[in-house]
């Protein structure tokens, strides 16, 4: 099939999106921190079954352990700010990681942004005011704890390029999702202390994030991104925001009124922008 890493990513996205209805249902049953405990330990099991940790060197396992502890900060802030703000608002608002890393970047190595970045940032700025500050310029905890998801997972792109090169892209891979399993056990046992979940529900939570949304998107991803051009595979996987606002419509009957549908929208084109006009060193298309 002439298309099918295309259509194949398009289910990663989709897959994506409707985790964040998934997983707020999850967290709502059980502590978020155990919850990502299990996820990630599912998926580490998966990929190690796969060989991902055979052959592990010793530098490839203190990259990956440095990038892992971006990827935990990113998924617990996102996963508590689930407790807190809508699935639809959690989907936009991760999405501005893509805006986030051309201009953490640019900070990092002291030069101006591309003007791609530039103009994503201004649409996005605009978009998140609109969609997260309803009633004023108060951003509510749930949304800025996912704001802070957004940018871990900027800080983990840039460290992916920056400590990823040379290095195995499964191995590594593989230890960012067990490194992320550990932390996020360690912090459960020592601040939630829960028994482990008996919900049918949050098993199944946990074996589709854990299999499909992270273990088994990661080989589409990596497969898809041998095969076609960066800036299709980034502009496919955007969007996951708009795959978030349409499970959040349908089943946790999120409704954003016209201000928050302006500032939803405002937000996608500022990713667009911001991947599609960005040169190429800039672009994200690095994602687990």
């Amino acid at each position: 099939m002439r298309y099918r890493w295309e259509l194949a990513l398009i289910a990663v996205a989709a897959v994506w999106g409707s985790t964040f209805v998934l997983v707020q249902d999850a967290v709502e049953r059980t502590p978020p921190f155990l919850f990502l405990a299990l996820r990630f330990g599912v998926a580490a099991l998966a990929l190690a079954v796969a060989g991902a940790f055979r052959g592990l060197r010793r530098d490839e396992l203190l990259a990956g352990g440095i990038i892992g502890v971006a990827l935990f900060a990113g998924y617990g802030f996102q996963t508590v700010g689930l407790q807190y703000t809508s699935p639809t608002n959690a989907g936009f608002i991760t999405g501005l990681f893509v805006v986030l890393t051309p201009l953490f970047g640019a900070a990092l190595l002291r030069h101006l942004p591309s003007a791609g970045a530039a103009l994503g940032a201004l649409l996005a700025t605009g978009g998140l005011v609109l969609l997260a500050m309803p009633s004023g310029f108060t951003v509510a905890r749930g949304d800025a704890l996912v704001l802070a998801c957004a940018a871990s997972f900027a800080i983990h792109i840039l460290l992916i390029a920056r400590l990823g090169e040379g290095r195995s892209v499964i191995r590594l891979a593989g230890v960012q999702i067990a490194t992320t399993a550990v932390a996020s056990a360690l912090w459960s046992l020592g601040g939630e202390r829960a028994p482990m979940p008996t919900d049918g529900l949050v098993w199944f939570a946990i074996a589709l994030t854990g299999l499909l949304a992270t273990a088994a998107a990661f080989w589409i991803q990596t497969g898809a991104q041998r095969q076609i051009p960066p800036t299709r595979t980034a502009v496919i996987l955007s969007a996951e925001p708009a795959f978030a606002g349409v499970f959040g419509y349908l089943v946790a009957g999120d409704r954003l009124g016209a201000r928050g549908m302006l500032g939803a929208g405002l937000i996608m084109a500022g990713i667009l922008a911001a991947e599609l006009l960005a040169p190429s060193r800039e672009r994200v298309t690095e994602t687990v």
